[in-house]
């Protein structure tokens, strides 16, 4: 369970761009169920920025097949997942926006919610007609340091019968689905990243998205993570 504080902080104006109403609604859906849904969270014109700059990257070659894992654990298995990625390095004017948006974020959880949210990674993602990724979480255990999940879509015009939801359960022993959420443009999911299964179904058209992790500070002395 989620501490909450009581005194929340007042998100009445734009705070790095973000209305206050998504920041709140955010906060009180990851509170009451551990994962919440922003439609209409990014504008349009930074959804079409950020997809502009997904394709052209892709033109070049620049996304590769995505993996499960981190370090030794690493490895790609397209029976789990086989969507393409390519992450995101604050090297745009796009990539920066996006990252103000998340900090904007992060402050609010941390502040309301007592997270230690320290750092975000974040990468691009193209599932294709047909991919998918299977039914998941994205930490256990506290192996990786993540604590927040967030996905932001980019797919203007999205039609319900082209599939590619996100579904969503409510804890990793539900066998009943607690949502279903469409890829649709400027739509931002978050949940917390050891509690909340999900998985992405497959698609009959190109889906965008931007995927995202908030992570704790686990560096010591002898290790650094986040790692540089």
């Amino acid at each position: 369970m989620l501490r909450h504080s009581t005194e929340m902080h007042d998100n009445a104006d734009l705070v790095g761009g973000v209305g206050g109403s998504h920041l709140d609604g955010l906060i009180e859906g990851l509170v009451r169920d551990g994962f919440a849904v922003a439609p209409g969270f990014a504008p349009i014109s930074l959804v079409r920025a950020l997809r502009k700059e997904a394709s052209e990257r892709d033109a070049l070659g620049e996304f590769k097949l995505a993996g499960i894992g981190r370090r030794q654990d690493f490895q790609k298995d397209t029976r789990v997942r086989s969507d393409r990625t390519c992450w995101l390095k604050a090297e745009t004017l796009a990539q920066c926006q996006w990252l103000e948006y998340m900090e904007s974020l992060r402050l609010a959880v941390n502040q309301s919610l007592f997270m230690g949210l320290f750092e975000l990674e974040s990468h691009f993602a193209i599932y294709g007609p047909g991919d998918y990724y299977q039914r998941h979480l994205d930490a256990f255990n506290g192996n990786n340091g993540r604590l927040l999940s967030v996905v932001l879509y980019l797919n203007e015009g999205w039609q319900s019968d082209w599939g590619g939801r996100l579904r969503v359960w409510p804890n990793p022993d539900a066998s009943s689905v607690a949502t279903e959420v469409e890829p649709r443009a400027g739509t931002l999911v978050a949940f917390l990243s050891e509690k909340i299964p999900h998985e992405v179904l497959a698609a009959t058209h190109e889906r965008y998205s931007i995927a995202g992790w908030f992570r704790c500070n686990n560096t010591t002395a002898d290790w650094l993570d986040p790692p540089r």
